[in-house]
């Protein structure tokens, strides 16, 4: 398949590691659009020494790998559809296997304009961030036409992530985002239906420098339906799957100690109640059910808070081998660059 590298603008010819620049587009029957996107990408850009653009075919049925090769893209393709989340991930390895400081994702349906990308990747080249992802909502004024219930939906997915997070974000669904090399190769995702929201946990978890970058985006695919949340019900299920598995892995302590303490709550209202019934009438009688209850209440509580201290000490070993995996990754990359 083709592939477009070219020297950029503005580049230090003399520099150690020169910024290298992956574009990678998921895409899954994006025929209609697909070229207009690659087209449209930036072949020369100041900070930055080439460009590569890739296109994730995810087992497309019409012509969009090879709309993608004639604008210039490399074509990776799937057999079949695995979701846009592996089609993230097959992207995510090949910029990390092809050494790229840079990785720019975005969709291949049109709803983002690529000449965005300099402002997207501008605060990773100056330092200021690791990671950046575009935001429909930061900017009041920028705030795209869309159906009130997905824009609702957005606003309260994000609430939900900048809760788990403890950092605010206005918009934690969009597909248009920039990872330094340093941030790609802190991301472990498991998800295969979607993974913006995943990543983002994933990244807040390990403290990366996140930012929001104000964009104007098209509400609506000019084609068809979005392949993701086509059906805000499915989306909405599978999506919350990913973030509480995320979640539970991260902070298994905190999410299995609330529900060992939701359980706790209605064992000491039914304790307390069978006590105020033995005070009054001096008897157990007809109530030791409640008694009953709140000991398997709290007998189960406490084996749910095990199971989350359990968890805590495999999240501390997780942790570790995430951070040798990250320095023999960096160390190879380094050693690679000095050959």
């Amino acid at each position: 398949m083709a592939s477009s590298a070219t020297p950029a603008a503005g580049a230090a010819p003399d520099s150690p590691l020169p910024q290298r620049l992956l574009v990678a587009l998921p895409a899954l029957d994006e025929e209609r659009t697909v070229a207009a996107v690659v087209a449209g990408i930036p072949r020369s850009l100041p900070g930055v020494a080439a460009i590569e653009i890739v296109v994730v075919d995810d087992g497309s049925s019409d012509a969009t790998a090879e709309r993608a090769a004639a604008a210039g893209a490399h074509v990776i393709r799937h057999p079949t559809p695995r979701g846009v989340g592996a089609a993230f991930h097959s992207a995510l390895a090949y910029g990390v296997d092809r050494g790229a400081d840079l990785i720019v994702s975005i969709d291949a349906d049109g709803q983002f304009d690529p000449a965005d990308i300099p402002r997207l990747i501008q605060p990773v080249l100056d330092g200021s961030a690791d990671f950046t992802t575009a935001s429909r909502f930061a900017d009041a004024s920028l705030v795209p036409e869309m159906p009130a219930i997905k824009l609702w939906g957005n606003r309260m997915m994000s609430r939900l992530i900048s809760r788990l997070a403890g950092q605010t974000f206005h918009d934690v669904s969009c597909g248009m985002r920039c990872y330094s090399r340093r941030a790609a190769l802190q991301l472990y995702l498991v998800g295969r239906f979607t993974y913006t929201q995943e990543v983002v946990l994933n990244l807040a978890f390990k403290g990366v420098r996140i930012v929001e970058v104000p964009v104007r985006v098209r509400g609506e695919r000019e084609f068809g339906e979005s392949r993701v949340a086509g059906n805000l019900w499915r989306y909405g299920l599978r999506t919350a799957q990913i973030i509480f598995r995320a979640y539970r892995d991260y902070h298994p302590l905190r999410f299995f100690g609330g529900i060992g303490a939701a359980l706790l709550v209605p064992a000491l209202f039914l304790a307390g109640f069978l006590g105020w019934h033995y005070l009054a009438t001096g008897g157990f009688t007809p109530h030791k059910w409640a008694g009953f209850v709140a000991l398997g209440l709290v007998m189960v509580a406490l084996l749910i808070l095990q199971v989350g201290v359990i968890g805590d000490m495999l999240s501390r070993h997780r942790i570790y081998l995430e951070e040798l995996l990250y320095r023999q990754r960096s160390d190879s990359r380094r050693d690679s660059s000095s050959d």
